[in-house]
């Protein structure tokens, strides 16, 4: 066991009781969650920040020491990379996103440049038992145990927001969303249930108006797949609920053909049965098009509305509304439409209840 001071620690660990000072171990048990501290060993000058536990991007740089935990990532836009089988003290390990999960780098994305290369320094221990100096390795999050075993949402509507892939839009529209629905009266929670640990998007949730946030690692979960992103929604739901909202906004990270369980959600048929509206976001027509398809066609789901960068003009908007035949409404220049639009959608026979 080894005393270190580190420099920065990422927001994959907010929920840990990590300090500057911390007890370190060589013996690293490669599992997804895992805290571990890192050396820094070269420098960027893109994608060259993290988030740390209080929300503020840091800039990191060649020599820093950081506190970061394994996990694998499949990004469309970003870096790709799996969690080694075995890692020991000075081993090589990569940043793979601005939350601070490290793992073994396989693909980059170009606009990127190549990722941070950490030197492995130990596993982050904590204390758990009072009064004995017994070091366990920390793992991400406070893993909630509930089980939830048949879901009920007294009635609260759910708004999904999906997306062709990732940075087409969805939390600009979650945030417009909610902002307007607060202006309107609603009482609105919001989550988001797949992805990468990073809290960048529920912190802009919450700065447009909910009231209570939560993500998937907050169950210590640091990216989600096909087999936990259902189980783990539903866990979310059932917490927040709990607070008897009145409408409750769910983002899902990464897009629908993406590799984070997005499709295991929409093919849940239990947790189906609470969207009250699906908003769909796309970069482009030919996305639009083909979201709207694939949601009718592979899980019986029909979009309420499009946004997102394919209606940044009136020209993508006439073509999205023409070929699909779906509302489109940009959430940047019509956010106070756009949350009108979905209020009509989850309450159609009590609109402007609230107001």
């Amino acid at each position: 066991m080894q005393s270190l001071i580190v420099d920065k620690i990422s927001s994959v660990a907010i929920a840990n009781d990590i300090g500057r000072e911390i007890r370190i171990s060589p013996d690293i048990p490669c599992e997804e969650g895992v805290i571990v501290a890192a050396k820094v060993l070269n420098n960027k000058s893109r994608y060259n920040t993290l988030e740390l536990t209080s929300g503020r991007m840091a800039q990191i740089k060649k020599g820093d020491i950081i506190i970061g935990a394994l996990g694998h990532r499949k990004a469309l836009f970003g870096y790709s990379g799996h969690i080694p089988e075995k890692l020991s003290a000075g081993d090589k390990i990569q940043v793979l996103n601005l939350g601070g999960v490290l793992g073994i780098c396989d693909s980059i994305n170009i606009s990127q440049g190549s990722p941070f290369d950490c030197e492995v320094l130990g596993v982050v221990l904590e204390f758990p038992f009072l009064g004995e100096r017994i070091g366990v390795p920390a793992k991400v999050g406070a893993p909630k145990k509930n089980i939830v075993k048949k879901l009920d949402l007294n009635q609260i509507p759910i708004i999904a927001i999906a997306g062709t892939c990732m940075d087409s839009g969805k939390t600009v529209a979650a945030c417009s969303i909610i902002s307007q629905l607060n202006h309107n009266g609603f009482t609105v929670d919001a989550f988001k249930s797949t992805g990468v640990a990073l809290r960048r998007d529920i912190l802009a949730m919450e700065d447009a108006g909910a009231r209570n946030t939560e993500i998937f690692s907050d169950y210590g979960v640091v990216a989600t797949t096909s087999e936990n992103s259902a189980d783990i929604t539903k866990k979310i739901c059932s917490s927040l609920a709990n607070n008897n909202p009145d409408v409750i906004v769910c983002e899902f990270g990464d897009g629908i053909l993406g590799a984070y369980g997005v499709e295991s959600i929409l093919l849940d048929k239990e947790l189906k049965g609470y969207f009250s509206s699906i908003v769909l976001c796309a970069n482009d027509p030919i996305g639009a098009w083909g979201g709207v398809k694939i949601l009718k066609d592979n899980f019986n789901l029909t979009p309420s509305v499009v946004t997102g960068p394919a209606t940044d003009n009136q020209v993508g908007i006439d073509i999205i509304e023409k070929q699909s035949s779906i509302k489109a409404i940009n959430a940047l220049t019509n956010s106070t439409d756009l949350g009108n639009f979905i209020e009509s959608e989850i309450l159609p026979n009590n609109i402007g209840s609230k107001k």
